[in-house]
């Protein structure tokens, strides 16, 4: 099921590979920057979250730096410990990012009758509903987090998962009304 779904957002992104291609960056790149768009992280906690060592972790945070990404910072109680947070201009790339996947999934999603539309809408619940069992059972890193109103999936695709829930409710919003 796994493969299926991957194959599917493959043949998806490959309509904007030449929009995806122009954001510049590497895939170790970008999943370094989007762990730092909600927070500061230290070296080893980044080295601990991508499950890589240090040394290919530091060499991504020297190109990143070297771009003006993201900054490093001592931590002020322990100048031997780095931190490592996003900048201005890695939170804007983030956004053309984030902009670019938005649209595939809107171009998709626009193509869609009522019904099927109505069908994403029970598969983000259900994929709602198994968030809340790992996170409930300690397996999803960071807080429990209160479970918004509307379904809001979590997804290892390249797709952010709440670009896709807004677009869901937005085009039924839209359609309804149309009526």
């Amino acid at each position: 099921m796994i493969a299926e779904f991957q194959a599917r957002l493959a043949r998806l992104a490959d309509a904007h590979a030449p929009e995806f291609l122009e954001v510049d960056i590497t895939m170790s790149q970008a999943k370094v920057l989007y762990l730092l768009s909600v927070g500061d992280l230290s070296m080893s906690e980044l080295v601990a979250r991508l499950g890589v060592t240090l040394p290919t972790v530091s060499g991504v945070v020297d190109r990143l730096a070297d771009r003006g990404l993201i900054a490093r910072h001592a931590d002020a109680s322990d100048r031997r410990r780095v931190f490592v947070g996003i900048t201005p201009a890695g939170v804007e790339l983030l956004d053309r990012f984030r902009d670019l996947n938005s649209r595939q999934v809107g171009d998709l999603l626009a193509v869609l009758d009522d019904a099927e539309l109505e069908q994403v809408r029970r598969f983000l619940a259900v994929l709602d509903r198994g968030i809340s069992r790992l996170a409930a059972a300690g397996k999803l890193p960071g807080p429990l987090t209160p479970v918004p109103q509307a379904p809001v999936p979590v997804s290892p695709s390249p797709i952010p998962a709440p670009a896709l829930a807004a677009l869901v409710a937005n085009r039924g919003a839209s359609r309804s009304s149309r009526s």
